[in-house]
């Protein structure tokens, strides 16, 4: 039998015919403008009608401290280098960095607290985050998180990509996946990276990966400085003619394996070829931010001037967004303070706290935040019991997957509310517990999707972010 008759599945003949003479008959008669799609591509539908078009993913890598960020236990103060009591922690696993110490002291938060109002009884948040505490009223505040991973790569990998093991698609490749492409000239997936100041873990490229997903869905990282995405610019002496001449030769010759192989591969090949040729004219106008105004370089603070900087990529998250793009992430690294905290912890939210809130108010304002969601979360939390000496002034905290805290708002969430609840050591859940699934299943509700009918076959199986696993957290939304 010949191999092209073995390549010719369902899927790519239905694919043939969707993108044949009668799709490229519709196109022409029509035209891109009568569409509404001038400058972008056709979205691949959704399961009913979303509440949100994108999504801004704040990652604070590392694992900030929800004890001394948002997770208010004035009562621990009575129990200071006091053995957390074994009710409290129950046998539970530990890191092999804690599990052999003799002590486990209660190390209560050195930071003060202050309550604002919010659309509940208020709102207690640390002194570290005056700035992100003016969106009280915009924020739900979840504190009942919990994961399965105890370590940096896994917890990672699983709040990502909805599991621990690798070569899976990321949550953003997802979301390009299902979505498609609202902009012709952009990728749908956008990654930024900026660096803390503390203890900083690897941080692995599939965390945006496409995993078994066409390769054209995974993120596209975007670089500090003048050459924001590598081997965009064409070398010296070659025009943009001459690019032009190259891929068309180029696209000729991969249209012809394609055609040989039915490979879906070649295809984003092509597809990514072109995009690539779009962005040399979409990026440096992306990156210029000389035509915004003073008052809002002001809300993001001096930072904002500084490329690769959390401030600069918030603004440019902003940018992004208006521009169409369908998930946009930002990783900000060294969240990991085993010891030293208290004097580490303060460098890190003052990196973030007025950048990430003039991004929602910034949002809000241009009429963006009604349909993106902004998330912001660690991959897991901070143990309340002291890893190694504890003084007065001086801690530091292990890491803690059995509760810790994460905060949404826009694109359907519920502004203004407190959700879930912790023990009075933050040890463990005591109300409405919330898995990474259970957050993965209500985004992607909001984002038009049933999370169980969102799917890919791969492998002999039909794969999905949340897996088997997941519940939409109905009280948080809108």
């Amino acid at each position: 039998m010949d191999d092209q008759d073995l390549l010719l599945t369902r899927r790519h003949f239905f694919g043939l015919g969707a993108a044949g003479i009668g799709g490229l008959a519709l196109d022409s008669l029509l035209g891109p403008d009568l569409l509404g799609l001038k400058n972008s591509v056709p979205t691949t539908g959704t399961h009913f009608r979303p509440t949100a078009k994108r999504v801004i993913y704040m990652h604070m890598e590392g694992a900030p401290s929800q004890l001394d960020l948002f997770d208010y236990k004035p009562g621990l103060q009575k129990y200071f280098n006091q053995e957390l009591p074994e009710s409290v922690r129950q046998g539970q696993r530990l890191t092999g960095m804690t599990s052999g110490q003799a002590r486990f002291p209660v190390a209560p938060s050195v930071f003060k607290f202050n309550k604002y109002a919010n659309n509940q009884d208020g709102v207690w948040l640390s002194e570290l985050l005056p700035h992100t505490a003016s969106l009280a009223k915009d924020m739900c505040l979840i504190r009942s998180m919990h994961t399965d991973a105890i370590n940096h790569e896994p917890a990672l990998t699983f709040f990502n990509t909805g599991t621990q093991q690798v070569g899976r698609a990321s949550f953003g490749s997802w979301m390009s996946y299902g979505l498609g492409n609202a902009n012709a000239n952009l990728p749908a997936f956008v990654v930024m990276i900026s660096q803390g100041a503390g203890n900083m873990q690897a941080l692995a490229a599939r965390m945006w990966g496409s995993g078994f997903l066409p390769s054209e869905h995974q993120g596209c990282k975007l670089r500090a400085g003048d050459d924001p995405v590598l081997y965009l610019n064409n070398p010296k002496g070659v025009s943009r003619d001459d690019r032009r001449k190259l891929l068309d030769l180029s696209n000729e010759l991969n249209e012809k394996e394609y055609q040989r192989t039915f490979d879906p591969e070649v295809r984003s090949r092509i597809s990514q070829y072109e995009m690539a040729y779009r962005m040399q004219m979409s990026v440096p106008e992306l990156t210029d931010i000389s035509d915004e105004d003073d008052e809002t370089l002001e809300m993001y603070g001096k930072d904002v001037h500084t490329q690769g900087s959390f401030a600069s990529n918030c603004l440019r998250a902003r940018r992004l967004a208006e521009r169409g793009v369908r998930f946009i992430q930002l990783f900000h690294r060294g969240w990991d303070q085993h010891n030293n905290l208290p004097n580490e912890i303060k460098g890190q939210t003052s990196a973030v706290d007025r950048a990430q809130a003039a991004l929602v108010k910034d949002l809000k304002r241009r009429g963006l935040l009604d349909d993106t969601i902004i998330l912001w979360a660690g991959e897991f939390g901070r143990s309340v019991y002291s890893q190694g000496a504890l003084t007065k002034t001086n801690y530091g905290r292990d890491h803690h997957p059995r509760c810790f805290s994460v905060w949404l708002a826009g694109g359907g969430i519920k502004p203004g509310i407190v959700y879930g609840k912790t023990d009075d050591h933050s040890y463990n859940i005591a109300e409405n517990p919330v898995s990474v699934h259970d957050l993965h299943a209500t985004m992607l509700h909001c984002l038009g999707f049933d999370h169980k009918r969102l799917g890919y076959f791969h492998q002999g199986r039909e794969m999905r972010l949340t897996d088997v696993f997941g519940n939409v957290i109905k009280p948080i939304l809108q």
